[in-house]
C-alpha cells in the first residue's frame, strides 16, 4: 500500500472507531473438565479421546480430561461441579441419585446422562471339573469378589445379596490378576470379574486350568434382579471368547455412561454429542480404544435409568429416540 493510500484511509478508520464500528471482540472460550479414571484404565482412554476431539471440533470449547478414582469419584465430582463431564457406571448414577450407594446416603441429583459408552458384564469363573453350574452352588465356597470398594466387588455384593448367598460364601477381596493366580493355585473355588470381555485375568486362568463361565443371566432374570436394578441389562458372552468355552453364556452388564453436570450449557452438550457421534468422531473413538465399537446412534441410551441432559435430549430425539418424560 502506498503512503498516499495510507494517509487517505487512516482518517476513515479513525472515524469508523468513533462511530462505533470497532471490531467485535473474540468470543470467550468455555473450559470444561472431563473426569476419567485411573491411569491406564478404560475410563481414562475414553475421557482423553473425547476431550481431545471435542476441543478440536466444537468451536470456542476447550475440554481437558482429568484422572480420578473412577465411577464413584466422578459421580461425586460431577454432582459438586468439580468437573463438567465424567464417566460413571449407570448403577452408581441410579443408586446415588436415590441415596442408596453402599455406606453413602447422599443424594447425587445434579448428574445427567449423555450417552452409553460400553458395557461391563459380570463373569463368574469356576473350574470345569468342579461340577458347579449355578451361582447358588457357591454357598460355602471360596470366591474372589474383586478389590474391596471396587465397582466389581459392589456389583458382586449386589447380585449375591439378591440371591441370598452373599453372607454364605467365603469372600476374598482380590483384584482380577491376584484372584486368577489364587484360583489356579487351588486357593479359590471361583472368582468374579466385572469388565469387558475377553478379560486378561480369565485368559490367564484358562491357560492353566479348564474353566467354565457360570450362566448368571438366567439367575438374574428368574430372580427379579432386573426389576430391582433396572440399570442392568442382559448380555451374552459369545462362544469361544475364552479357551475351552464352547457355548455362549448369558450374563448381565452395567453400562459405562458419559455424564454431565446438569448446569452445563445445553448447546455445548448438544454440539459435543453431535461431534462425538459423527462418523469421524466414532472412528476417532475406536482408534483410541476398540471398546468404543459399542458406541452407536442406535444404542445411544442403552441401559439408561437417570434423567438425560437437555442438550443430549435434543440430539437423541433428532435421531429417533423416544425419551420418557420422567427422564428429561
Amino acid at each position: 500500500m502506498t503512503n498516499g493510500w495510507k494517509l487517505f484511509l487512516l482518517p476513515l478508520l479513525a472515524l469508523a472507531v468513533v462511530a462505533g464500528f470497532s471490531p467485535a471482540p473474540a468470543k470467550a472460550k468455555t473450559y470444561l473438565a472431563y473426569g476419567g479414571g485411573p491411569v491406564g484404565g478404560t475410563f481414562n482412554y475414553f475421557a482423553n479421546a473425547m476431550a481431545i476431539y471435542i476441543s478440536k471440533n466444537v468451536p470456542d470449547v476447550e475440554c481437558s480430561s482429568e484422572g480420578s478414582g473412577g465411577s464413584g469419584a466422578n459421580l461425586k465430582r460431577l454432582n459438586s461441579h468439580q468437573v463438567d463431564y465424567g464417566i460413571v457406571y449407570m448403577g452408581d448414577a441410579f443408586l446415588g441419585r436415590k441415596g442408596k450407594l453402599p455406606q453413602d446416603t447422599n443424594n447425587y441429583t445434579n448428574v445427567r446422562a449423555i450417552s452409553f459408552l460400553y458395557g461391563a458384564p459380570g463373569q463368574l469363573v469356576v473350574k470345569a471339573k468342579s461340577g458347579i453350574t449355578s451361582t447358588k452352588q457357591l454357598e460355602g465356597k471360596r470366591v474372589g469378589v474383586g478389590n474391596a470398594g471396587s465397582g466389581a466387588a459392589t456389583a458382586c455384593e449386589r447380585f449375591f445379596t439378591h440371591l441370598g448367598i452373599w453372607d454364605k460364601v467365603d469372600k476374598q477381596f482380590l483384584g482380577y490378576s491376584a484372584a486368577a493366580s489364587a484360583f489356579n493355585d487351588g486357593k479359590l473355588d471361583a472368582f468374579w470379574v466385572f469388565a469387558g470381555y475377553p478379560t486378561a485375568a480369565i485368559i490367564e486362568a484358562a491357560t492353566r486350568d479348564d474353566v467354565r463361565l457360570i450362566n448368571i443371566g438366567d439367575d438374574a432374570e428368574q430372580s427379579g434382579f432386573y426389576d430391582e436394578y433396572p440399570f442392568y441389562t442382559p448380555v451374552t458372552i459369545p462362544a469361544k471368547t475364552y479357551t475351552g468355552q464352547t457355548e455362549a453364556v448369558k450374563s448381565f452388564q452395567d453400562s459405562a455412561y458419559w455424564c454431565a453436570n446438569k448446569d452445563v450449557d445445553p448447546e455445548i452438550v448438544y454440539e459435543s454429542v453431535k461431534t462425538i457421534y459423527s462418523e469421524k468422531g466414532l472412528a476417532h473413538m475406536v482408534a483410541a480404544k476398540k471398546t468404543a465399537k459399542s458406541m452407536s446412534i442406535e444404542d445411544g441410551l442403552k441401559g439408561n435409568a437417570i434423567p438425560v441432559h437437555p442438550g443430549a435430549v435434543k440430539f437423541w430425539e433428532e435421531h429417533g429416540h423416544s425419551i420418557p418424560d420422567d427422564l428429561k
